[in-house]
């Protein structure tokens, strides 16, 4: 008997989502039964009291269009269109959670398996471009980018058909074509239909089909046309779905079970039904019996692959069998109000029977029950459900059979950051990616000792990698930039992690260190060999005729100068920062002063040739010891001002090379330094000169010439340690002062005393008075 009502047959042509079919049901629904004459109505019991609409949001707003109008409460199982009138707004209710919620639980699952790279493909209807307009926008804020964007074309009327699949063939060829291998559906119940099309006909089209992970919404549903029935799912092979939560009805199997078309009771749908599903036909007559596709009734429909049907309650279905149960518990509320009021008249009693459609709404706003399977069925201010949603992962089999597995959810009650939890273990993915992750990215990822580099004219998610510059590392995936190390540690050669710097500094313990100790103990003994020969043959001819006194201070410097090398080894302490720099500089103004003053006492002596004179007397007494100590004490007070104003300390150079970190003495005032230094370089100058113009005096047991190679020596030693020592890096800035100290100090020792202590030693028939006044003549 409903087979022929007119509105039924309206709402089944409604199928092809058309406007002018949902407005004249919608019309239908509001008219007298049977009767379709627009805005009238005479009968007084089938009153419309509320409207459960669905399966896509498009429909539901043309319904809404018509139902509004009356203030007629409407539960959609589908994401309710984009409310613009707010005094309408409060009519509708929805099964459906706050999609907020859903598009969060996107942007975390993309980000979760850090696909940046991504296809995008939407319904044409108003929560599509929504979508577009408002959600996209916050996905591209969290780096998220978009291969395409493309619209599904919009199904119309079917003389527009070629027009529809021409223009969807050329989307598919974009979407399987794309570098990225995510795509992220955003559509309705139909939606399913029109993708299974277009990839079908897509392989006539030789478009070649390559396998995408699907990211499909709520608001879609497997869904098939008749002429479908035998295509390909493998398609939606490892997708991912999300869904309105459904948790198994207790009977419903039993229920699907009992349906039997042959039965007198069962409506008519469920014949229609039979015959679409099991692709027969029900006799209408004696002779038509003995068709070969026939119909018996005894068919199961649990052997029917689920592509055709599925014997489990889906997210659509729960949803209408909630609204229904919705509608029902605010119906009964609202009629057991007048029970609550007994002692009314029969006037008032009449008009709470009498109630009209929109005093509905607030008991289906307040609407709050356990549903069989033990769900809590209630909305929130805005008429949506109060629910999160399921993540499904979908499986399909070579019988056209398909499984939703859960794999995760969203929570509500969670921040909105973080409403998704996913079980990403059992995940099954597309046969092409053989269970690995796919990796949805413009290009591959920068690896460790590199960083992004923009490139032009693309977006963000696509970049160069550029090794990292020399003293910088990334250590993770996809920096943006490289970073330098901490001060005490320093790249390692892929510049991908820092290593802890060693600590450098000249030891006793390495080889140039030992080399130099032994070579400052074995010069100090030399010298004290040369100084004990010389008190041993102090009164010979050859230490008494240059300045016995002089010889001695002057060996008992570079006894010291030896043994100053010394402190420029091992750990710089604070003590011996203090005193290493002072002690060298005076010590060595002590030598050169010495030599200074010999010098300075045979030219004299020279010039004053009468041996009662009192000047070579003063000369002999009084001279050599003016020269040693003035020149002592200038530098004496240089290192005294050093010590007092900015006394070197130790300190950590962090700098200088780049896999140690350097224990050293910071001489503090550089300028004191270079001043100390200087004034022995000049005292140095002095000497050579003084030196270089005596040269030619007669030569006998006298030093001038001696002295000048030694002072070359000194010289040529310390104008090649100032650059040098600038140029050298850590230890070796060290070494090369210990090396100086030892070179000039070796210079003066050997230019000036290795001639004398031959002579004292290896030919003492030199060593003889005769000797020295048969040269003076």
């Amino acid at each position: 008997m409903f087979k022929n009502d007119p509105s039924l047959k309206a709402a089944g042509e409604n199928f092809y989502f058309s406007a002018s079919r949902t407005y004249q049901t919608s019309m239908e629904v509001l008219s007298t039964r049977g009767r379709f004459i627009p805005n009238y109505k005479c009968d007084t019991h089938n009153n419309l009291l509320a409207v459960i609409g669905g399966p896509s949001e498009s429909v539901f707003h043309h319904m809404a269009t018509i139902l509004l109008t009356y203030k007629i409460p409407q539960v959609t199982y589908a994401c309710a269109p984009v409310k613009n009138d707010q005094a309408h707004a409060v009519f509708f209710h929805q099964m459906f959670p706050n999609g907020a919620y859903q598009y969060m639980g996107i942007l975390q699952l993309l980000l979760h398996f850090r696909w940046t790279w991504i296809g995008v493909i939407y319904a044409d209807d108003d929560n599509g471009e929504s979508f577009v307009h408002d959600v996209l926008p916050i996905f591209s804020q969290r780096d998220l980018c978009f291969d395409f964007i493309e619209r599904f074309p919009r199904i119309t009327f079917f003389n527009e058909i070629d027009e529809m699949l021409s223009e969807g063939l050329k989307i598919t060829s974009t979407a399987t074509k794309s570098s990225a291998d995510v795509i992220l559906i955003h559509g309705g119940s139909h939606t399913m239909m029109v993708m299974r099309t277009l990839l079908h006909f897509s392989a006539f089209e030789d478009i070649p089909v390559k396998t995408k992970v699907w990211i499909m919404t709520a608001q879609m549903e497997f869904t098939s046309l008749d002429f479908q029935r035998g295509w390909d799912i493998n398609f939606i092979h490892g997708a991912i779905s999300f869904s309105v939560p459904s948790k198994k009805l207790l009977g419903f199997q039993k229920f699907i079970q009992m349906r039997n078309p042959t039965l007198e009771n069962e409506d008519h749908f469920i014949k229609d039904f039979w015959e679409n599903a099991f692709a027969c036909s029900f006799p209408k007559s004696i002779t038509d019996k003995n068709s070969v596709q026939c119909c018996t009734g005894k068919e199961k429909l649990e052997n029917l692959p689920k592509s055709v049907f599925e014997m489990s309650m889906t997210g659509h279905s729960n949803s209408v069998y909630n609204a229904a149960y919705a509608i029902a518990y605010a119906l009964q509320a609202m009629h057991l109000v007048r029970f609550k009021h007994p002692l009314m008249g029969s006037t008032q009693r009449e008009k709470l029977r009498n109630q009209k459609p929109w005093q509905l709404h607030k008991f289906v706003k307040s609407v709050s029950f356990n549903n069989s399977a033990g769900e809590k069925i209630t909305f929130n201010q805005d008429g949506e459900l109060i629910a999160g949603f399921d993540v499904i992962n979908w499986v399909t089999f070579p019988n056209q059979s398909f499984l939703r597995v859960k794999v995760g959810n969203i929570d509500p009650k969670a921040p909105l950051d973080k409403v998704l939890t996913i079980n990403e273990v059992a995940i099954i993915w597309p046969s092409r990616f053989n269970q690995m992750l796919p990796l949805s990215v413009c290009n591959d990822p920068c690896l460790l000792g590199y960083s992004r580099a923009k490139k032009e004219g693309k977006p963000f998610c696509c970049y160069d990698c550029v090794l990292c510059p020399e003293g910088k590392i990334s250590d993770q995936i996809d920096m943006d930039y490289c970073f330098q190390c901490p001060e005490d540690h320093y790249p390692n050669n892929d510049q991908n992690a820092c290593l802890p710097k060693g600590i450098s500094f000249l030891s006793y313990e390495e080889p140039l260190g030992v080399s130099l100790a032994i070579f400052a103990l074995s010069f100090s003994f030399v010298t004290a060999l040369v100084l004990g020969n010389f008190v041993k043959y102090q009164n010979t001819p050859i230490v008494k005729a240059n300045n016995r006194s002089l010889s001695y201070i002057l060996l008992v410097s570079l006894f010291l100068c030896f043994l100053c090398a010394l402190i420029f080894l091992g750990r710089p302490e604070k003590v011996t920062c203090l005193i290493r720099q002072t002690a060298f500089g005076i010590i060595f103004s002590m030598a050169v002063s010495c030599v200074l003053a010999k010098t300075t006492t045979v030219i004299l002596a020279f010039m004053t040739t009468n041996p009662g004179s009192k000047i070579r007397k003063w000369i002999r007494r009084r001279l050599a010891n003016f020269i040693i100590i003035s020149c002592s004490l200038i530098q004496a007070t240089l290192c005294t001002v050093w010590l007092a104003t900015f006394p070197p300390f130790p300190d950590f150079d962090m700098d200088s090379v780049t896999r140690e970190i350097i224990v050293e003495c910071n001489e503090g005032s550089v300028v004191m330094f270079y001043c100390v230094l200087g004034f022995m370089g000049f005292l140095a100058v002095v000497s050579f000169t003084v030196a270089f113009l005596a040269r030619k005096l007669p030569d006998s047991f006298h030093e001038t010439k001696p002295i000048t190679f030694s002072m070359l020596v000194f010289c040529s030693v310390w104008m090649t340690f100032v650059p040098t020592y600038v140029s050298a890096k850590g230890k070796y800035t060290v070494a090369v002062e210990v090396f100086s100290i030892l070179a000039s100090s070796a210079g003066l020792l050997g230019c000036i005393f290795f001639p004398k202590c031959y002579i004292i030693v290896l030919r003492p028939d030199m060593n003889k008075r005769e000797q020295l006044i048969r040269r003076k003549k």
